[in-house]
């Protein structure tokens, strides 16, 4: 039987784990959205929403003391906001990753307690069958854009390279090719013109 196992340790050793982790947490961030085993995903999970949740508090705690005005109050905001970094950075080796968790990510979930993230299943891997899922964030930072369907429509469509291609070509074509009708009356005039010359130096021999 197995007691007090918490966590699920992926058939790895504990520095393997931790950098697999770590990986792909940093992954979470940067691209919001990663493709990987339920059972990995259920840990990056764990990992990822308490990072979240420091992130969000540091920054509560950051916002009440400034908002004071006093200067004790803004070196403790400002111990706090520089703690909770570094506690972060242990994990996330980036710098850039670390401030878009604390500038971008954290203030979409202010309101949110909990369930950062979602699971969305994709199906079994091939080879293995192992169950692949999608792991993201519930608000992502950049939303797509919406096109105006009248400014589409009003849009006239640019016409394909092939279509060009074929109209010069053709016309072209049409400029370099002579016509045959005229090269066909111009060698029959000339054949007629050969057999009068030699019917009429016939005529003179005879006589």
């Amino acid at each position: 039987m197995k007691h007090r196992i918490g966590f699920n340790d992926l058939s790895r050793s504990s520095s393997q784990r931790k950098a697999l982790k770590r990986n792909m947490v940093t992954s979470l961030f940067r691209y919001e959205r990663i493709e990987t085993t339920n059972a990995k995903a259920l840990e990056v999970r764990k990992m990822a929403e308490k990072m979240i949740t420091r992130a969000k508090k540091a920054n509560a705690e950051a916002e009440k003391l400034t908002a004071t005005g006093n200067e004790e109050d803004l070196k403790t905001a400002q111990a706090i906001n520089v703690h909770a970094h570094r506690m972060i950075a242990r994990d996330i080796t980036d710098e850039a990753i670390v401030a878009k968790l604390f500038t971008s990510i954290a203030p979409l979930f202010k309101d949110r307690d909990g369930g950062y993230t979602r699971i969305l299943k994709t199906g079994n891997r091939l080879g293995d069958a192992a169950e692949m899922v999608i792991l993201e964030l519930v608000e992502k930072t950049a939303k797509p854009e919406k096109k105006d369907a009248k400014k589409d429509a009003g849009k006239k469509k640019p016409a394909k390279k092939s279509d060009k291609a074929s109209e010069d070509g053709s016309d072209k074509a049409s400029k370099k090719r002579p016509d045959t009708k005229v090269k066909q009356t111009k060698a029959v005039s000339s054949a007629k013109s050969t057999t009068r010359k030699a019917m009429n130096a016939n005529k003179a021999a005879g006589k």
